[in-house]
């Protein structure tokens, strides 16, 4: 990984022009032939202002970065004029370690599957992946009473008003008061209303 902080100006051609004038910019030169061009604002935007991915040819002189891709029977160029280099920096990355998510919505569920009390006491599993016209609920529990409850399950959820819970519990909101069945909407560290239209949609197809 090349990282190089410079004065420079960027001319793009090939499917349409465009121009940056002289102006402070980090370049990141990877090593498979991306080349990015980063300003250091408008970060919300989260994506470099130009760059061109592999695969690439980089010609380099004293005073430019010319990268060059073929795009069908046209060629994209990307010209960086450099005019003053501030920094010019190389980083070996070794090997690259892929992405691990934690937490998420299959990995709750096979945890409160094997543990429905976590979410309340005396609730026991019936059965996951439980069918109906608007596509399965998670979790078919019956709780102390008898009484059906189906579990939804999300790994991230927000909702303003939630009543406080014990922070190594998952939180559950009740959605339903109905005298046999009830539906719950469970997530890691909070909870939302499951709307009223997919609730009495689900609710038709529930065990009596």
């Amino acid at each position: 990984m090349r990282l190089v902080v410079a004065r420079c100006e960027v001319t793009y051609t090939g499917r349409l022009a465009a121009f940056l004038p002289e102006a402070t910019r980090l370049l990141m030169i990877k090593a498979d032939g991306t080349v990015m061009v980063w300003s250091d604002r408008d970060g919300y935007k989260v994506k470099p202002l130009n760059w061109m991915t592999p695969p690439t040819v980089i010609e380099e002189c004293d005073a430019s970065i010319v990268v060059r891709k073929r795009a069908g029977k046209t060629e994209d160029r990307l010209e960086i004029r450099l005019h003053e280099v501030l920094s010019d920096v190389e980083h070996e990355m070794g090997e690259a370690a892929g992405l691990e998510k934690d937490g998420v919505e299959r990995h709750l569920q096979e945890e409160l599957a094997a543990q429905p009390e976590a979410l309340e006491d005396g609730l026991r599993l019936v059965r996951r992946e439980w069918p109906t016209d608007v596509g399965p609920v998670d979790l078919m529990c019956r709780d102390a009473d008898e009484r059906w409850v189906a579990v939804e399950i999300k790994r991230v959820a927000t909702i303003d008003a939630l009543p406080r819970a014990h922070p190594t519990r998952p939180r559950a909101h009740r959605l339903s008061r109905h005298p046999r069945r009830r539906a719950v909407e469970a997530a890691g560290r909070h909870a939302r209303r499951i709307p009223r239209d997919r609730l009495r949609r689900g609710r038709a197809r529930c065990p009596p």
